[in-house]
């Protein structure tokens, strides 16, 4: 995960270096979850980079039927890491599916969909690079339990620092708690968990990835963020992949877990991702001109182009039942489709930190961390192209705090789905923008929202612990 692009052989020196005696060999299914086997030596040689390995595809999430399931991991020497969290010492490399027969990259293959995007961004002359800079939120917590059967349901999650253990008994209890929506930013012994956060930092590093800040988020109960450089497109998919790996990991060393689940508590802050982007042609950005704020007349059709199929888009950057929990006025996950400069009710943000071109960028503030953020990336500049393409006007900037404006303003600002359902059929009905360039196939747009149904249905079809609390007398 080193910066230098790492070719065969610089990884079977890394290999004899690190008297390396296994090979991990990872990709990611639909849902965006990493899946792995593993090898020893006698598995490696130079020409796997070229020839790949054989697997059953046929039990991953969303991927192929049994009758068709042999299928090709095409590891990626760039993505060689030394995984530091196996007792014997094991090379990592991260994988592109192919089809064996064709050898044409697998449409399911979300790795694969992100190389199609930067292809087709390519093909198109508007620019060569899209950069991103993901903020992804997440809880660390000391205990999970929850389950579900026929007549029983719960969950409970545990923090120590949260407000709700005030008043328990912990021989002592030290007071220090965070409130709700107060964990921004208190120092320690408030804030708990800067060894852990400082640990998952200096990981990351270690595996290449270039970390800017680090701090705890709003929210009680060990809500974090870890703030990643900027990259190129398909490098910040993988980053992102290891980012949840490393982040989990080291939590799990120190007795604590991690979720990227939108909104894990009732009342408080969930977790998003705000995502940073730009477009780039060489060494030129793309984005900074003389419009609003700074920008270029194209970075304001791209935001056009986002503005138009966010409602579509919601069903990438957005996959889950919960992710609709956290998409609601009033918190910091804006529901408004609307953009403006340092306007944090906003769905599209402007930064304006500084004034170099090279800085000038958009933000996304939508998306959760739920999203396979191969798949989220990819839409985002098919969206964002789309608008280019099509000189989409993204209407007037509203400089105004949103969640302020009276009913009557409000209603004339379009807003994204309120539920997975919703999504659904916004996607349903808007996906045009996402086949050009055979970058995403009616296939899997088909297959997508299949799987949207189906956990969308898993949910509804449920009766509720709160429906009990509200209806069990009627």
């Amino acid at each position: 995960m080193a910066k230098d692009k790492k070719t065969a052989p610089d990884v079977s020196k890394m290999i004899k270096d690190h008297e390396v005696k296994l090979v991990d060999f990872k990709f990611t299914d639909l849902p965006g979850t990493w899946q792995h086997f593993t090898t020893t030596l006698t598995e490696y040689n130079e020409d796997i980079f070229t020839d790949g390995l054989g697997f059953d595809g046929s039990s991953i999430r969303g991927w192929k039927v049994i009758n068709a399931s042999d299928m090709l991991v095409i590891p990626d020497p760039a993505t060689a890491w030394i995984d530091i969290f196996n007792a014997e010492p094991t090379l990592s490399l991260i994988c592109t599916i192919v089809d064996p027969i064709t050898r044409e990259p697998y449409d399911r293959d979300p790795r694969g969909i992100v190389e199609k995007a930067d292809a087709y961004l390519r093909s198109t002359g508007i620019a060569d690079t899209a950069y991103f800079g993901p903020e992804a939120e997440f809880f660390i917590f000391d205990d999970v339990r929850f389950n579900y059967t026929g007549n029983m349901s719960f969950h409970c999650v545990e923090s120590a620092e949260a407000h709700w253990n005030s008043a328990r008994e912990e021989f002592p209890n030290l007071g220090y708690k965070i409130r709700a929506k107060e964990g921004y930013f208190p120092v320690p012994p408030a804030d708990t968990l800067q060894d852990i956060r400082n640990e998952m930092c200096l990981e990351l590093e270690k595996a290449g990835i270039a970390i800017e800040r680090q701090h705890h988020e709003v929210a009680t109960a060990g809500q974090a963020e870890i703030d990643i450089r900027f990259a190129a497109m398909k490098q910040m998919g993988d980053w992102m992949q290891y980012y949840k790996y490393i982040v989990r990991n080291v939590a799990k060393r120190h007795g604590k877990t991690v979720t990227f689940m939108p909104k894990p508590l009732y009342a408080d802050n969930g977790s998003g991702m705000h995502t940073h982007m730009s477009l780039w042609n060489g060494d030129k950005p793309l984005f900074a001109g003389n419009g609003y704020a700074g920008l270029s007349d194209l970075a304001l059709f791209f935001i056009g182009g986002i503005l138009k199929h966010a409602p579509a888009l919601t069903c990438i950057t957005n996959p889950t039942t919960n992710s609709y929990k956290r998409l609601v006025p009033g918190f910091e996950a804006p529901v408004n489709l609307a953009y403006s400069a340092r306007n944090r009710s906003a769905a599209i943000r402007i930064p304006t930190y500084s004034a170099n071109p090279k800085s000038k960028r958009i933000e996304f503030r939508t998306p959760d961390s739920a999203a396979n953020p191969y798949l989220a990336f990819a839409a985002l500049v098919l969206a964002g192209l789309d608008g280019i393409q099509n000189r989409i006007d993204p209407g007037d900037p509203l400089d105004k705090n949103l969640y302020d404006l009276p009913p009557e303003e409000l209603a004339n600002v379009p807003s994204v789905p309120d539920s997975l359902r919703g999504a659904i059929e916004a996607l349903e009905n808007d996906h045009a923008f996402l086949l050009k360039g055979d970058v995403f196939t009616s296939d899997f747009i088909a297959n997508w929202l299949e799987m949207k149904q189906k956990e969308y249905d898993s949910l509804r079809l449920r009766p509720h612990p709160y429906e009990f609390t509200m209806y069990y007398d009627v």
